[in-house]
C-alpha cells in the first residue's frame, strides 16, 4: 500500500513538472521584431513599384521584422512628415529614398538625437555625411557612362560614327541623385564628340505622361532628332508613344535609350522600338537588411556606399536575359 501511494505520488510530481515546464514555454516572451519605417518616393514609375515590393517582401514578420510604409508622392515634405512620424514611434531603424538630394539637414539632427540610424536606399542626400549611417544604390553617373558608350558602339556598328548626331535628353525629376548622375554621365559623352549635338534637354520628372508630354512639343520645334536619352523607362514609353503619333518610327527613325530596365522594357526592345536600356536595379531590400542584421549583431558597416550589380542590355540580347527578370 504504501509503495503504491509513493509511486502515485512520484507520477504526481513528474506531472506537476511537465506542466510547469509547459507553462513555462507557453509563457516565454515572443521575439521581439524589428520595427523599420521607410519613406519610399511614391509611385511613379514600374522601377519604382519593384523596390517597393522588394522592401515589403523582405521586411516581414517571418523575416523578424514590422514595416511602416509611407508613399510620400514625390513631394520632399511628406517625407519629413514621415520621419518625424517614424521618429514618434519610436522605430529601430529609418529607410529613406530621398526625393531630392538636398533639405534633410535638420529632421536627420533630429533622428541622430533619438538614437535612430537612417539608412538610404536608391538616391542621395547631399551635406549630411555625418548624419546618416550608409546609402544603397545603383551607380548613376556610371549608368549615364555606360549608355553613352553603348551609343558609341553601335554608331560605329551601323556605319554613323561620323555623322552629326542630334541628341535630346529627357531628365529626370530635377534635383534627383538619379537625374544628377544620369545627366552628368549624358552631357559628358556628348561634350566628348564634336559631331554630337543635345539638341533639346528637358524634364519628363520620371513619368510616362510627362515624358510623352515633354516628348510632343520637342518634336514639334526640332525637326532632326537622331537620339532620345530618357532617364527612366516610363519616360522612354511615353517618349515612343509621341514619336509614333509623329510618324517616325521609335528604334529606326529615332534611337532610344532608356534606363531602369524592366520587364516591358525588354517587350520593347524586342519589338524594335528601345535599342539599348541601363539596369537600375531595383531590389535593394535584401541588401538593406544585410545591414541591420550586420548591426543587430554588434558588428559595423564597412562601406558608406553600397552599389548593386547592374548590366547594359540591347534589342541582341534582351529575348535571352528576359526569363530570368524578376521585375
Amino acid at each position: 500500500m504504501k509503495k503504491t501511494v509513493k509511486t502515485l505520488i512520484a507520477a504526481g510530481l513528474m506531472v506537476a513538472a511537465a506542466s510547469s515546464m509547459f507553462a513555462a514555454k507557453k509563457k516565454a516572451p515572443a521575439k521581439k521584431l524589428i520595427t523599420v519605417g521607410y519613406a519610399q518616393v511614391g509611385a511613379e514609375s514600374d522601377w519604382r513599384l519593384a523596390n517597393t515590393t522588394s522592401f515589403k517582401e523582405t521586411f516581414t514578420e517571418a523575416n523578424g521584422y514590422k514595416l511602416i510604409f509611407d508613399d510620400a508622392q514625390q513631394k520632399q515634405e511628406n517625407q519629413i512628415k514621415a520621419i518625424r512620424s517614424f521618429i514618434q514611434q519610436d522605430v529601430d531603424y529609418i529607410v529613406v529614398a530621398p526625393v531630392v538630394e538636398t533639405g534633410w539637414e535638420t529632421v536627420l539632427q533630429e533622428a541622430k538625437k533619438a538614437g535612430i540610424p537612417v539608412i538610404l536606399s536608391d538616391r542621395l542626400m547631399t551635406g549630411v555625411d555625418d548624419l546618416y549611417l550608409c546609402w544603397v544604390g545603383g551607380n548613376f553617373l556610371q549608368e549615364g557612362r555606360d549608355g553613352v558608350k553603348w551609343l558609341e558602339s553601335y554608331l560605329k556598328k551601323i556605319g554613323r560614327d561620323k555623322d552629326e548626331i542630334n541628341i535630346v535628353d529627357l531628365q529626370g525629376t530635377i534635383g534627383a541623385s538619379a537625374q544628377i548622375g544620369r545627366t552628368q554621365g549624358i552631357e559628358e559623352g556628348i561634350a566628348a564628340h564634336k559631331n554630337w549635338k543635345l539638341v533639346a534637354q528637358q524634364t519628363g520628372e520620371f513619368t510616362q505622361s510627362k515624358g510623352q508630354e515633354v516628348m510632343e512639343s520637342i518634336l514639334k520645334s526640332t525637326p532632326k532628332i537622331d537620339v532620345v536619352f530618357a532617364e527612366n523607362d516610363n519616360m522612354a514609353w511615353g517618349a515612343i508613344d509621341a514619336i509614333k503619333a509623329a510618324g517616325k518610327k521609335p528604334g529606326k527613325d529615332i534611337i532610344i535609350i532608356c534606363f531602369d530596365a524592366v520587364h516591358e522594357t525588354f517587350n520593347k526592345m524586342m519589338a524594335g522600338e528601345i535599342n539599348c536600356a541601363v539596369e537600375c536595379n531595383p531590389l535593394h531590400g535584401p541588401r538593406v537588411d544585410e545591414i541591420i542584421k550586420t548591426l543587430e549583431a554588434g558588428k559595423k558597416v564597412k562601406d558608406k556606399k553600397q552599389y548593386v550589380v547592374e548590366e547594359v542590355f540591347d534589342q541582341e540580347n534582351a529575348a535571352a536575359k528576359l526569363p530570368t527578370r524578376k521585375y
